[in-house]
């Protein structure tokens, strides 16, 4: 079978050994980037809590629930605030890529952790929407309350802001320990990470690579 030629840009060609020297060199910040990644890691588990006190109510396959039953009896909890807004026929199609590439949460759960979504939009528009795709994720609608708002990924101009909070429970309170906003919840999309050791990386034009890599909008 014979292929076509890459008619796009391609890195230099240089010697195994120019190429190994090269490796070597990214090597030694891929190593110092590492550690700095463990030490940011320690800094986070010693962050301070605080309590949430709000009596939020939220709509989910079975019912009311509350923050508390979220957690499903496990003490931490993950949730990710799924930009699906009131008035949306579908959710976010950033939001929607990050899920499908969760697979299983079954490790986190030998951990004590539950995961969870949770969405403005109406729990029937957000259940047809899991269904659609394919997810068994728990997904809560916060529709009617004060949650998203309150935690700063939904504004009163009705914008939708990407995010995950991590809560911790001691018996029945609730302690929220941690936030991350926008591109903080990349280490939660493994496919990045695949793309990130690629030539070509992510091939969106925000990235800062060589002239003629191949590039397109973000969402495009």
């Amino acid at each position: 079978m014979v292929t076509e030629a890459v008619s796009i840009a391609l890195p230099p060609i240089v010697s195994r050994e120019e190429w190994q020297a090269a490796r070597d060199a990214l090597l030694v910040k891929e190593k110092a980037h590492t550690r700095a990644k463990d030490a940011l890691g320690a800094e986070r588990r010693r962050l301070p809590m605080v309590e949430i006190t709000t009596p939020y109510t939220f709509q989910g396959e079975t019912g009311p629930a509350t923050l508390l039953d979220l957690f499903e009896g496990r003490q931490q909890l993950i949730v990710q605030h799924f930009m699906f807004g009131p008035d949306w026929e579908k959710g976010c199609p950033g939001c929607t890529a990050s899920v499908n590439d969760i697979g299983t949460v079954a490790p986190l759960h030998d951990k004590g952790i539950t995961f969870a979504l949770i969405s403005r939009a109406p729990l029937p528009k957000l259940l047809a929407y899991r269904a659609e795709k394919g997810w068994s994720f728990p997904w809560y609608s916060a529709f009617g309350n004060t949650f998203n708002q309150d935690f700063h990924v939904a504004t009163g101009e009705g914008n939708e802001i990407p995010g995950n909070s991590v809560f911790l429970r001691d018996g029945e309170k609730v302690y929220h320990t941690y936030f991350t906003p926008g591109r903080g919840v990349e280490p939660l999309i493994p496919t990045f990470g695949f793309l990130d050791m690629t030539p070509y990386g992510r091939q969106e034009d925000w990235e800062d690579s060589p002239a003629g890599w191949p590039q397109k909008p973000t969402y495009g």
